[in-house]
């Protein structure tokens, strides 16, 4: 009897154990949940030529930020393949190789092809999706909609009972603007797998793309307790806590969800999920008017610069601008983005130019320098998009033109903005300064 996943798929093992393992390790691994690697590794004991459950392995890998090990893991599932797999197994190894190996834009056209050709791998399926899939960091300014349409033209292949489909089919129209379908498909996700930190995610960002934000505070304070701390989206779905906390004014409680789930030394998420989230609730900390505690804009920077050195990832390299302007590090923002302006005036930064303009724009801001930073973002907002994550993520940059142009009195400007922020996503936070510039 043939084995398969758990998508019904056949895969090449003898072993029902390896069979057993592979599925749930495949289940975890795309819930985020801790125990993918125990089970993935109890696959490969029970078939040390299970190619699948060794490509699996690597993805998880890299996953935990582990590219060293993932490199080896694939090689080792091509060698596996090649003695032993079908057509779509060789094609499912050769593409996480790709990835792996840095060849994302040769990925992504391959995944389109495999998705056709088999649209219930999901593991290969994944891979564009997300905030930080290969669709999100691949430059594009359309990202958003090119997830929802990559959802619907499989959706058709995918149980109504699916909760992985539905968790990131519902993600995808949530974040390009369709918040009530995408939430309504994430929930359903939710309900039918609650031990998932991805559909988790995935409802709190719905909820706030919503408006929703007090609703998706409470569903993180039941939910997360739930979630190991081991779990690496653990410290990212707190840092959605302490932004609900922030859009309050509750700086004290926010502080105290950083300080206990979201910092270097409290996180166990990935090195881009902990930079990002560091970062990024500093610079709100302290742009919204409260003080950064002692020691902890450097305890971000510090933790940053051995994970991300160079230039050349535009979502990394906004959130290590804003680190090196909060620390005064003017002459590592100005290396990097100058290296960044090289890359994308050679063609070779997918993001373009938008990058080193808003790691200079973070600089300026950093040093009150408003009206300035309110000249490098203008011309840029609406490429901001092309840097990837999410648009609870991006946000950031939204606020940053936001409160430049308030601190350099272009009022009718700021005004502007705000309007359309309190149309798409009514929040305390916007009402008040709708009043501030009111009154």
């Amino acid at each position: 009897m043939a084995r398969t996943d758990s998508r019904g798929l056949p895969i090449s093992t003898a072993s029902d154990l390896a069979a057993e393992r592979y599925r749930e390790g495949v289940d975890l691994m795309l819930s985020t949940w801790p125990g993918a690697a125990e089970a993935l590794e109890g696959a490969i004991a029970a078939d040390p030529g299970f190619a699948l459950a060794h490509a699996a392995r690597a993805r998880l890998h890299a996953m935990r930020s582990e590219p060293a090990a993932a490199k080896a893991r694939i090689a080792t599932a091509l060698e596996a393949v090649a003695r032993r797999g079908t057509e779509r197994e060789r094609n499912h190894v050769e593409i996480l190789s790709l990835v792996l190996n840095g060849r994302t834009a040769e990925a992504i056209d391959r995944v389109s092809a495999h998705a056709d050709a088999w649209p219930r791998d999901v593991v290969i399926l994944s891979l564009p999706l997300g905030a930080f899939g290969l669709l999100a960091f691949s430059g594009r300014a359309d990202h958003d909609q090119a997830r929802v349409d990559l959802c619907e033209r499989h959706a058709g292949h995918f149980a109504a009972d699916d909760w992985w489909f539905l968790t990131y089919r519902g993600w995808s129209h949530a974040e390009n603007g369709n918040v009530a379908l995408g939430r309504d498909l994430t929930q359903r996700g939710f309900d039918l797998r609650p031990h998932n930190a991805n559909a988790a995610h995935a409802l709190s960002h719905a909820m706030h793309e919503g408006g929703a934000n007090d609703e998706a505070d409470r569903l993180i304070e039941a939910w997360l307790p739930t979630y190991p701390r081991s779990g690496i989206l653990h410290g990212h779905i707190a840092w959605h806590a302490a932004l609900a906390a922030l859009e309050h004014g509750d700086a004290a409680r926010a502080l105290a969800l950083y300080g206990a789930h979201v910092q270097p030394s409290a996180s166990t998420g990935n090195a881009v999920n902990v930079v990002s989230d560091t970062a990024s609730f500093l610079w709100r900390l302290q742009a919204y008017g409260h003080a950064v505690p002692e020691g902890l804009w450097q305890a971000a920077a510090a933790y940053a610069a051995p994970a991300f050195p160079g230039a050349g990832f535009a979502f990394a390299d906004l959130h290590m601008a804003l680190l090196a302007a909060a620390t005064g590090d003017r002459e590592g923002l100005e290396r990097r983005a100058s290296a960044l302006a090289a890359l994308a005036e050679a063609g070779t930064l997918p993001a373009g130019p938008v990058v080193p303009a808003l790691c200079r724009a973070a600089l300026a801001f950093a040093e009150g320098d408003y009206a300035g930073c309110a000249r490098l973002l203008e011309p840029v907002a609406p490429e901001v998009v092309r840097v990837g994550g999410s648009g609870a993520q991006r946000e950031l940059v939204e606020d940053m033109l936001l409160l430049a142009l308030m601190r350099s009195g272009e009022s009718t400007k700021a005004g502007a903005l705000l309007d359309r922020r309190l149309h798409r996503r009514p929040s305390p936070r916007d009402r008040a300064w709708h009043g501030l510039l009111a009154a």
